[in-house]
C-alpha cells in the first residue's frame, strides 16, 4: 500500500509540472517536449514483426534525437497511450538496468538493423512489473486524464479572500 501512494504522490508531482497544450494532442505535445528536450523527436509506427515479439512501444534515444515507436495495429486510443507512455520514460528521465536478455532480444527482433551503438536509451514496453514501467504507465494515465480537463482559473472576488482565509492556494475553480 505504501508503496503504491509513494508511487501515484511522484508521478502526480511530475504531471502537476508537465504543461498540456490546449487543444491536446500527441503532435503538439510532442513538438512542445521536443522544443524542451533541445533536440527532434520521431513518431514510427513499429514493424509488424512488434507483435509477435511482445512489443507494442519502444522510446529510443540517441546523442542527437529521441524516436518512440508505437504499436500500428490497434486503436487510436491506445497508440495514444503508448506513446504517452513512452513520454513517460523520457520525462522521468529513466534508464535501462544493465542484464535485461528478455526484453533486448524482443527488441533486437523488432529493430534488427539498428547499430547498438548509436543507442544512448532503449526502452520497449513489453510488461509492466518494473518500478519503471509502473511510473511510465500511471503518468500516461495522469497526463491523459490533464489534457482533457478545461484550463483551471485563479479565484477572483470574494472566492479568492474566502482560498485566502483558509489557506488554498489553487482551489479547482
Amino acid at each position: 500500500m505504501l508503496r503504491s501512494l509513494t508511487l501515484h504522490r511522484r508521478c502526480r508531482k511530475l504531471a502537476e509540472k508537465v504543461r498540456l497544450p490546449a487543444p491536446f494532442s500527441i503532435a503538439s505535445f510532442r513538438d512542445h517536449v521536443a522544443e524542451q528536450r533541445g533536440r527532434p523527436l520521431y513518431l514510427h509506427p513499429l514493424p509488424l514483426e512488434a507483435a509477435s515479439a511482445g512489443t507494442c512501444g519502444v522510446w529510443l534515444a540517441t546523442a542527437a534525437d529521441d524516436h518512440i515507436f508505437y504499436e500500428q495495429h490497434t486503436s487510436a486510443l491506445h497508440q495514444e497511450h503508448i506513446v504517452l507512455h513512452e513520454f513517460g520514460h523520457m520525462l522521468f528521465d529513466h534508464r535501462l538496468a544493465a542484464g535485461r536478455p528478455a526484453e533486448d532480444a524482443a527488441l533486437r527482433a523488432v529493430l534488427p538493423d539498428l547499430d547498438p551503438r548509436l543507442i544512448g536509451r532503449l526502452f520497449g514496453r513489453t510488461n509492466y512489473t518494473t518500478l519503471q514501467e509502473r511510473e511510465a504507465e500511471l503518468l500516461a494515465s495522469l497526463l491523459r486524464t490533464g489534457a482533457d480537463q478545461p484550463p483551471r482559473r485563479e479565484p477572483d472576488g470574494p472566492l479568492a479572500s474566502l482560498s485566502a482565509a483558509l489557506g488554498v492556494e489553487h482551489p479547482g475553480c
